[in-house]
């Protein structure tokens, strides 16, 4: 129950006296209810409009002012009065649901939001942690059963109000018969809670089941060339067949147990009634019109026991999911990269020539692993100038990016950006001065103009064009079917993989960075493209800090300095020709390689 009421308290901060405002109408509306029962026999018995033998009784007596009410106008003047209080009460109940509503959306919006800001706003490496499908999940089906257990807590207020109010009226009808339907009712809640236990732990397996099915769906979907060029449809549809029926068999589960509960509270319930009469009549001695008005009240009351059995059993179910939400934002919390209010240091990195540094650099991604991925890293990365890292697979070049882009901070040892240490600060200036482009490149389900918008909304059309010219990627934008306003598809599947490296490229310069960092960038493109954006980039040299990462050697041929990885290690630094020309080295040995390659 803990991790839901932590919810309650949220939505508590977030709306203040509003809330207050619902419940108080909630106990009025209860109230107003309570008082439309007590009209109906003793006005009508004060009136004459029936003979009850009850002169006697509190209820009766409280209600001697109408007597003066002539005969002719009393029958009037009471339904009148019960039905303003019925219009009153339907009334301010229609106010109430609706403004209930408006409540739970605007915090429904703000919990989202916020926790969707939460996962953004985390550094790198919880991402590296999470899988993609289980963020999805938790953002919608878990998410959405968070804001469904708030609702049944609502509810469950809203029905325990109304009943307090009626036991109210009932004890002070009759203390003893009301005191034995609490018993009663006492007896059925001791009787439900191995519903609300096994409620509970369908409520897991139902965020199991969610978990898996999204997981297996994205995989599938990310991979879904590879599936149909290996024929594994009908594998996969297998692996969903026996999913979808644990799911069908949980749903079947969870109906099972709530029609139990019913028919067992019901059961019980009209077992219960039965005896509550025979006691009442036979041993407690209670008048006619006093068990009359007890039985209404009890036909009002007896409902929302089973209803509240039914809250707690709802609530129940989507404990698991308030477990899971609440983890998430833990994770977040203590993996959020910067500081509420932290402000970069300076605009730009233009001002200078950004010189970026890493002195003794040690990283490894399980920190109860002998395994660094980069050992004894020591570099200098010259402002305006071109710095190519090369080196065989795995030897750590993309990890030693993260690391420069402050993604992933070392374990042990500094990295500094124009003598400044890599902080928040920091991170943040040089984020927004740095443009990445990825080995594996990825662009939204939207038009090309948007694509490119979205690193820099107030961009010319002039701008835009210039950017497209220099990644050679002007001339196919143009033959698409509707130019630049053309939609190319979820990750841009369709166009080309070479066309969407362009298309990569020029959001990268349109920009117009401080540091422009290439990963394998080109890997995609022919040799006649390739060779005219490698010009291109050539241009850049002075203007701007490049790092490039690149497994053809022969386009960083003009490179001011070749940094070469090797399990994690700088084996080698130098001029693209200083290092061919060392003899049994990792660098001539890529060389050779690639040399081999092209016989």
């Amino acid at each position: 129950m803990e991790p839901l009421l932590y919810y309650i308290n949220r939505l508590h901060q977030f709306t203040g006296k509003v809330l207050y405002f619902n419940v108080f109408g909630m106990v009025i509306v209860s109230l107003l209810e309570g008082v439309g029962i007590l009209l109906i026999i003793p006005l009508l018995s004060i009136g004459g409009i029936i003979e009850i033998n009850a002169t006697s009784h509190r209820l009766i007596h409280a209600f001697d002012f109408l007597a003066k009410v002539p005969h002719s106008l009393y029958l009037p003047l009471v339904l009148s009065s019960y039905m303003l209080l019925i219009v009153g009460q339907n009334l301010l109940q229609k106010s109430l649901s609706i403004r209930d509503v408006k409540i739970r959306e605007r915090f429904s919006r703000h919990l989202r939001l916020e926790i969707y800001s939460s996962i953004l706003h985390s550094e790198w490496g919880f991402f590296l942690k999470k899988r993609k499908s289980d963020l999805i999940n938790l953002l919608t089906t878990e998410l959405a059963r968070v804001i469904g257990g708030i609702n049944f807590f609502l509810q469950l207020i809203s029905n325990v109000a109304f009943m307090l109010i009626q036991i109210s009226i009932a004890l002070w009808l009759s203390a003893k018969m009301t005191l034995v339907i609490l018993l009663f009712g006492l007896i059925l809640g001791y009787f439900s809670r191995k519903f609300i236990k096994k409620a509970k732990h369908l409520g897991r397996k139902t965020s199991q089941l969610g978990e898996d099915y999204m997981a297996g769906i994205t995989d599938q979907l990310n991979g879904i060339k590879d599936i149909k060029s290996n024929t594994l449809e009908g594998s996969h549809v297998k692996w969903l067949h026996s999913l979808t029926f644990k799911m069908s068999k949980e749903q079947v589960e969870y109906m099972r147990l709530k029609s139990n509960s019913q028919l067992v509270y019901k059961m019980t319930s009209a077992l219960l009634i039965i005896v509550f009469i025979f006691l009442s009549l036979k041993v407690l001695h209670a008048q006619e019109e006093q068990l009359l008005l007890i039985i209404l009240i009890f036909s009002r009351l007896w409902p929302r026991f089973t209803a509240i059995q039914s809250s707690f059993e709802q609530i129940a179910l989507t404990i698991p999911a308030c477990q899971s939400v609440l983890e998430l934002m833990e994770d977040c919390k203590r993996d959020q990269e910067f500081r509420i209010g932290t402000k970069q240091i300076f605009s730009r990195f233009t001002y200078n020539q950004p010189q970026i540094e890493c002195k003794d650099v040690f990283f490894r991604y399980k920190k109860d692993s002998d395994n660094y991925v980069l050992k004894d890293i020591s570099l200098k990365i010259p402002g305006n100038q071109m710095t190519a890292i090369v080196g065989p697979s795995g030897a750590g070049k993309s990890t030693l990016i993260d690391i420069l882009m402050g993604l992933n901070l070392p374990e042990r040892g500094s990295v500094f950006v124009d003598n400044k240490p890599l902080k928040e600060e920091v991170i943040l200036s040089l984020r927004q001065s740095i443009s990445y482009v990825p080995q594996d490149p990825f662009l939204f389900n939207a038009s090309v103009r948007d694509n490119l918008l979205m690193v820099k909304p107030e961009a010319s059309e002039n701008e835009i064009w210039k950017a497209l010219e220099f990644a050679i990627a002007d001339q196919f934008v143009k033959d698409l079917p509707q130019g630049i306003d053309t939609v190319i598809g979820d990750r841009g599947t369709k166009i080309s993989g070479g066309e969407r490296q362009r298309l990569v490229l020029a959001r990268a310069i349109l920009k117009q960075p401080s540091v422009l960092i290439l990963d394998e960038a080109t890997s995609a493109l022919d040799t006649s493209n390739e060779n005219k954006i490698k010009e291109s980039i050539e241009r850049l040299k002075g203007k701007m800090t490049i790092i490039v990462i690149a497994h053809r050697l022969s386009t960083i041929r003009s490179a001011d300095q070749v940094i070469v990885l090797e399990k994690g290690e700088i084996t080698q630094k130098g001029k693209f020709n200083q290092l061919a020309q060392q003899e049994e080295s990792t660098f001539t040995k890529l060389l050779k390689g690639q040399f081999e390659a092209v016989q």
